[in-house]
């Protein structure tokens, strides 16, 4: 436990990326120490280990590195660090003055043409910053000047600062050797590639001089906008936006796909529009109020919003069009029914339950403002009728995070996510472990929890893994299987390429996305789906030896990890409610050990669910519920929940959603008419 708390406080994610973190700490302790005594191989071999374990931590503990930065340890302090060691080692060695002195001012120099590179990339980024950023409208016709190399322009500090190793390893081999030269000529070569360096920066500069001006960007993004006429608004905006909260956007990017009416997707910031999913719909990005005041939307007649955010006011000032609270699905959490929504036209929840939920909110929320529209995005998600468990019952545990505060933390990995995943492993079931994307990011223990889940499972496929191999005496099979991991590797890779290429994603900053935006020449909507089934049915195929799964990525889906799974064991979240659409037994965690009746009058999911407790005393009944599936008395509620939590199934949730949409903007042109009209009657 030791291990894993110092694990989650140094934001490092196992044993070996903390081994690195000793290694890197020993090396920088003992530069000093063996520079004074002095002992040129040890200082060397602590050199060396400083450089390679900070290029690791880099890498593989970006959290770690972070985390240094704010202590005034940050890249360039570590190489200045090194520098002035070796140069205390070159005078305890007793190296000749001109040596040290030159060594000096070569080094100084080397660092001078660092900072002086540095601002002149800075000038350059900055001026390549635009006021809007585009995707799938075309804007082939402002001219904007291609981005600088990415040999000069990406991760350039980390480039820069690494020329010194010419003059480092000059002098080192001159300590050694008694022989001045291999100093003098390393320090020439850190010197001379930083100035040529420099030097190529600067033509490049010249060019950002062409870059079109604020009200020359905002002009051709309406001029493209108007030749679109948007109808309907996605609008997104979160402070600490990463890809971590980008599933509140990119999992309505199908459904708006399907719409009768022209959309448009609307970001706020930088981050959202790098890790927005791939979409054939046109796409703005407007970091700033002021740019977003500028954009003619006067045509939108609808705009939709997945998450309260403060910035939802700077949308919500367009009084013409209707403003509608779609939220990232539906639960029995606090964001499900805040009293924030009241500043919304409408709300569209999925089923009765989310109206129910509102209702609760006394005296904020009208009746007539929440339209149950089902959830479109479970079309995936296949019925318990066409799943067939295998011998061995799958178990999908899909805890929450633990919230922005302790008053709304729903998560049971801190209480109890270790020990049921023991218990799990006891019961001999395959686990597949999806933690939500923001674990951790507020409370150590829950990624101290998460780190020690994921050792849990590790260790329990290891040692699998090595009784399957005692048992299969065939070394052909054996190779062979390997041979067929590979091939499916290198055809996930390949898979993932063509996926990210069909994104829409551009390389490059503001200015160069702006450059290569186009509209797409054909839908690719068949293609994209074939290739996300391929990769999810390589992927499992290629997984079944695994005993269990730890998901991580975007791929595979949540869906797909429903339609995996036996049982699904969870806490109280959307991802719940999602899963009664299968119809499969599912677990709430009941963490806080309150009585079944409490627990169910509490949470509206917990109707159709089996309750756990925290000591997990009623995991083996309720993993009898998959064994024996006639033993599953939970069956006939979880039947009456779907239409409760989800609607019915006739219509479709998308057919639902998309007349909402219609109903909605009609609504709004009729209005309009009316206010045209009101000064002539």
């Amino acid at each position: 436990m030791t291990i894993r708390r110092l694990c989650a406080v140094l934001r490092v994610r196992g044993k070996a990326e903390l081994l690195l973190v000793i290694l890197f700490a020993a090396g920088f302790a003992a530069l000093p120490v063996l520079a004074l005594l002095p002992s040129l191989w040890g200082f060397t071999a602590a050199w060396a280990v400083t450089y390679l374990t900070d290029e690791a931590l880099h890498a593989r503990a970006p959290g770690f590195v972070r985390r240094l930065a704010t202590l005034q340890l940050s890249r360039t302090m570590r190489f200045a660090v090194r520098t002035v060691m070796l140069l205390a080692l070159a005078d305890r060695m007793a190296a000749p003055d001109a040596v040290l002195v030159i060594g000096l001012a070569a080094l100084s120099a080397h660092f001078l043409l660092v900072t002086m590179y540095s601002a002149l990339h800075h000038a350059i980024r900055r001026r390549r910053v635009l006021p809007v950023i585009v995707r799938n409208l075309d804007m082939s016709g402002m001219e904007i000047p291609e981005r600088p190399p990415a040999g000069l322009y990406r991760r350039f500090l980390r480039k820069l600062l690494h020329l010194d190793l010419a003059a480092h390893t000059g002098l080192i081999i001159a300590l050694a050797t008694g022989t001045w030269y291999a100093a003098y000529v390393g320090y020439a070569v850190t010197v001379g590639a930083a100035a040529a360096a420099l030097t190529a920066l600067l033509g490049r500069f010249r060019a950002v001089r062409l870059m079109p001006d604020r009200d020359a960007v905002i002009g051709e993004v309406n001029r493209r906008l108007d030749a679109y006429r948007p109808e309907v608004a996605l609008y997104f905006s979160f402070a600490a936006v990463s890809r971590d909260f980008m599933y509140q956007v990119n999992m309505w990017i199908e459904t708006l796909e399907q719409l009768d009416r022209r959309p448009v997707i609307v970001l706020r910031e930088r981050a959202s529009f790098r890790f927005l999913a791939r979409t054939r719909l046109p796409v703005v990005c407007v970091p700033k109020a002021d740019d977003l005041a500028e954009l003619d939307l006067s045509g939108v007649q609808v705009v939709l919003y997945p998450g309260n955010a403060g910035k939802n006011v700077h949308m919500l000032r367009i009084a013409e069009a209707k403003h509608v609270f779609i939220g990232h699905g539906d639960s029995d959490k606090l964001a499900s029914s805040n009293r924030v929504s009241k500043v919304y036209d409408e709300i569209w929840v999925a089923g009765r339950a989310g109206r129910d939920r509102y209702r609760r909110v006394r005296h904020a929320i009208s009746d007539g403002a929440i339209v149950e529209v089902g959830r479109p995005q479970l079309a995936p998600v296949r019925s318990h009728t066409e799943h067939l468990p295998g011998p061995v019952p799958v178990v999908l545990y899909a805890p929450t995070w633990e919230g922005w505060s302790d008053d709304d933390c729903h998560t049971s990995l801190t209480p109890m996510g270790v020990p049921l995943i023991e218990r799990l492993l006891a019961e001999n079931v395959r686990i597949i472990y999806k933690p939500h994307p923001l674990t951790g990011k507020r409370s150590p223990e829950a990624a101290a929890a998460d780190l020690a889940i994921r050792e849990l499972l590790k260790h329990d496929d290891e040692k699998h893994a090595q009784k399957d191999t005692e048992k299969n005496t065939e070394k052909n099979t054996e190779k062979d299987a390997e041979k067929d991991a590979e091939a499916a590797r290198g055809r996930l890779q390949e898979i993932r390429a063509r996926l990210d290429e069909m994104s829409g994603r551009h390389e490059g900053d503001d200015a160069q996305q702006m450059r290569d935006a186009r509209v797409p020449d054909g839908d690719g909507t068949a293609e994209w789906q074939e290739l996300r089934d391929e990769w999810h049915r390589i992927f499992w195929a290629s997984r079944s030896g695994a005993r269990h799964h730890v998901i991580l990525e975007q791929l595979p889906t949540l869906y797909e990890c429903f339609n995996q799974a036996d049982l699904l064991i969870s806490d109280v979240s959307s991802v719940v409610a999602d899963f009664v659409a299968s119809l499969k037994p599912y677990v709430l965690t009941n963490a806080q050990d309150l009585s079944d009746e409490e627990f169910r009058a509490a949470y509206t999911t917990a109707g159709g669910a089996y309750l756990l407790d925290r000591a997990c005393t009623r995991l083996p009944e309720i993993l009898r519920s998959v064994r024996e599936p006639l033993h599953d008395p939970m069956a006939p509620r979880r039947r009456a929940l779907k239409e409760y939590v989800l609607g019915p199934d006739s219509p479709t949730s998308m057919e639902r959603f998309n007349a909402a949409v219609n109903a909605l903007a009609d609504r709004s042109t009729a209005e309009r008419a009316e206010d045209l009209l009101a000064p002539l009657a």
